[in-house]
């Protein structure tokens, strides 16, 4: 299945509300599938959109097994739940996953949409220094992940710098101490991650070889910073 935007966005009636979960899923994991669900309930969402970003512009991705492979992983960790689907829109579209640039074909594309940004607390207080961020707030209603590590009083702060941010809001997110990288670390060691992923990107993961590589056990059980 290959989608831009959901099918829903063509049905007339009042605006829909879609959610937008970017970021490498490198792989998908158990936490991002947590934090889209909460989203979905807490934020009255009509569906949430999971988009892997082509190239991000703030790190490269770590241990690349290749656009596609995270695309289909991301596909296969959603499967037929009719809460989620998976976008390419980045994949498809040259140079850097400016978020603002996302937000600005999501939004021409459907315009029945009511966008609603998802963001982890840590990744909200550096909106600031984000491509155009003014411009994102305008397009999107910002969402953060209420979780520990990132005190909401410097997510405020930082926020409190742009014009807009008065329409960001909180919702709640269980603490779940998983990473694509503590996955990675752990298919490298020969750990194994089953319940840190869905059996489907577990299988997938098996069946491509992906992340294999000699990394020390010690590092491979520890969480991510």
């Amino acid at each position: 299945m290959h989608l831009q935007v959901p099918d829903r966005r063509r049905r007339a009636g009042p605006r829909l509300r879609l959610g937008i979960l970017g970021g490498t899923f490198n792989p998908p994991h158990l936490a991002h599938l947590v934090c889209a669900q909460e989203a979905h309930r807490e934020l009255s969402l009509d569906r949430v959109l999971l988009i892997p970003a082509a190239i991000p512009p703030h790190k490269p991705v770590e241990q690349e097994p290749g656009a596609e492979h995270r695309l289909q992983m991301c596909r296969l960790a959603v499967g037929d739940d009719e809460r989620f689907d998976v976008s390419e829109i980045e994949l498809r579209r040259d140079g850097p996953s400016y978020t603002v640039d996302t937000l600005s074909s999501l939004s021409s594309q459907a315009s029945n949409e009511e966008l609603v940004l998802i963001l982890g607390g840590d990744i909200a207080a550096g909106l600031p220094e984000w491509h155009r961020p003014e411009r994102v707030l305008e397009l999107a209603t910002v969402a953060i992940a209420a979780r520990r590590g990132t005190p909401r009083g410097k997510v405020d702060r930082a926020l409190s710098t742009l014009r807009g941010s008065e329409r960001a809001r909180f919702f709640q997110m269980p603490s779940i101490g998983i990473s694509s990288t503590m996955v990675r670390r752990r298919v490298g060691a020969g750990l194994p991650i089953r319940y840190f992923v869905p059996d489907q990107v577990l299988e997938y993961i098996e069946r491509e070889g992906l992340y294999r590589s000699d990394v020390p056990v010690a590092a491979a059980s520890q969480p991510a910073p």
